[in-house]
């Protein structure tokens, strides 16, 4: 344990370039509320813990801003200290007292200046410290925090307050002047032994995420996960998969599956950092490969098409060997089967680890030529399950129905030209896809008012908003007229009964729900 420093110190040692943040560090994510209930304690004496910090005679390749601070490069000769841990505290600290480093401003986002409250409850749990917008702040009541370690603007500010309210102040300031901060030192020249360090003092205490520590473990100076996984966004943001690369857990499963056979990404923790950097481009190929076979094979344009994310865990697991080969017909069948047949029965909803880990294990196999189970998934898809799930776009069911009709190939109602699954499947707020029985026909003819029923998969289809737009509330049998003599392709590819234009209601949720039925029988089998 180093000697306790003062607020000013930690002020001084950053303004010189002194005192850093890694690359490896987690964003600064404290609210400004959260900042001030910091003052608060430091104020009345409560504990507020100690910071970490890593001592190194040379500057690291990849740092952070503190917070929304750029910070000056080191005076010459200074040894560099990197926080370890403690970032959060450090950051509001500085982002409160400083006054020589321009930051981002005032941004309810990101931060507020603190203020001391004179009308706040004097006792041991209201705090009398609060962040504040600068329309909100009432000069005869606030008083700014920044100018504590600055002697003339707090002298001009305390000035102007009535006598007791001058003392108060006085006395508050002097307590931040006294506060002390405990420090332990960790000095250090092996990377390796910095990040341990790293994982282990947060993972005992601090609330890091498992994406935040293999940050830390596998991080060396040509090697930053989190720029990884940016860069992964931005590649596969060019085909609607950049958030594949914004989702660290997904991504994490997949780098474990291919890695070490296991889909949690705890199981990380066990490989040797070297190996994850030397084996990192495995993963990204065989994520590249995933993503190509739900596109080429489900005409999934965007990830939130899939109906369930996870769907891709399993598939990079199936990839990764395969990334120079052709994928063989019986193995892309199998793979489809499983996609399917798992997404029809739901089985990834939950908590999905024991299957997703489980298919991970049996795509291996698959991928080896082995004896698998992969698609040995026992699901049956009856007419009720038209009936009986609502469409929602973001629901599973009625991702399974985008995607089963968009495999037919669908038609546009009323011109018959073919759907742009390009662009429909690509956009997740495009709303392509209406009612057949147009709602507002139903329910003010009296037909139905029950929009549950009326929302039921068996009445969705694929219909442009142009289409939808002249439909409107026409009964089945009146836009009929306005679409091309021979509907035969367009009914064909959406599964439409010949019911559908005699207007019988009943009749058409019951054939339309069979004909979907026996498709999805089809995708299973």
């Amino acid at each position: 344990m180093s000697d306790p420093i003062n607020i000013e110190k930690v002020m001084s040692r950053i303004r010189s370039g002194e005192m850093r943040i890694p690359g490896f560090q987690r964003k600064f994510v404290w609210q400004p509320q959260q900042a001030a209930l910091l003052m608060d304690s430091i104020y009345k004496g409560y504990p507020f813990g100690s910071i970490l910090l890593w001592r190194t005679g040379n500057m690291l390749k990849t740092e952070k801003n503190l917070g929304g601070f750029g910070l000056p490069a080191p005076e010459k000769d200074y040894p560099i200290d990197y926080v370890l841990d403690g970032q959060q505290r450090i950051t509001s600290l500085f982002a409160t007292f400083q006054n020589g480093i321009a930051g981002d401003g005032e941004d309810p986002e990101v931060w507020l200046p603190i203020y001391y409250d004179f009308d706040a409850t004097d006792d041991v749990q209201d705090p009398r410290f609060v962040a504040l917008a600068s329309d909100a702040v009432d000069s005869d009541r606030h008083f700014p925090l920044k100018t504590f370690f600055h002697p003339v603007n707090f002298s001009r500010a305390a000035q102007q307050l009535p006598e007791a309210r001058f003392e108060q102040i006085v006395t508050v300031q002097q307590r931040f002047v006294a506060a002390a901060i405990p420090v332990q030192t960790f000095e250090s020249e092996d990377r390796t032994s910095v990040a341990i360090v790293f994982e282990r003092v947060n993972r005992l205490g601090v609330e890091l995420d498992m994406f935040q520590l293999l940050t830390a473990w596998t991080w060396s100076d040509d090697f930053d996960l989190q720029e990884q996984f940016e860069a992964l966004a931005d590649e596969f943001s060019d085909f609607g998969f950049e958030d594949v690369g914004a989702d660290n857990d997904l991504m994490l499963r997949c780098a474990a599956a291919v890695l070490v056979g296991d889909p949690a990404p705890s199981a990380l923790i066990d490989v040797n950092g070297a190996e994850v950097r030397a084996r990192f481009e495995e993963v990204v190929k065989a994520l590249r490969l995933a993503i190509d076979f739900v596109r080429n094979q489900l005409h999934i344009r965007h990830l939130k098409f899939l109906p369930y994310s996870a769907l891709l865990v399993p598939l990079t697991a199936y990839f990764s060997t395969r990334q120079n080969q052709t994928t063989p017909d019986s193995d892309r069948r199998v793979l489809l089967r499983w996609i399917w047949r798992t997404s029809f029965s739901h089985r990834y909803s939950g908590n999905p680890l024991r299957n997703v880990r489980s298919d991970v294990e049996e795509a291996i196999k698959l991928r080896k030529g082995d004896a698998n189970s992969l698609d040995a998934i026992r699901v049956d898809v009856p007419p009720a399950f038209f009936l009986d799930h609502a469409f929602r776009q973001s629901n599973v069911a009625s991702k399974c129905l985008i995607l089963m009709l968009a495999g037919r190939k669908p038609r546009t109602f009323l011109s018959g030209t073919f759907v742009d699954l390009g662009k429909v499947l690509s956009e997740p707020n495009r709303r392509e896809y209406h009612h057949c029985f147009p709602q507002k026909y139903l329910i003010n003819s009296g037909t139905d008012s029950d929009t549950k029923r009326i929302s039921a998969l068996a009445n969705i289809a694929f219909i442009s908003r142009v289409d939808n737009r002249t439909i409107l509330a026409k009964a089945p049998s009146d836009y009929r007229s306005l679409m091309p003599t021979d509907i035969g392709a367009i009914s064909e590819a959406a599964l439409l009964p010949d019911s559908l234009f005699t207007d019988n209601w009943d009749l058409f949720l019951v054939e339309r729900a069979d004909l979907l039925a026996s498709e999805a029988q089809k995708l299973i089998a």
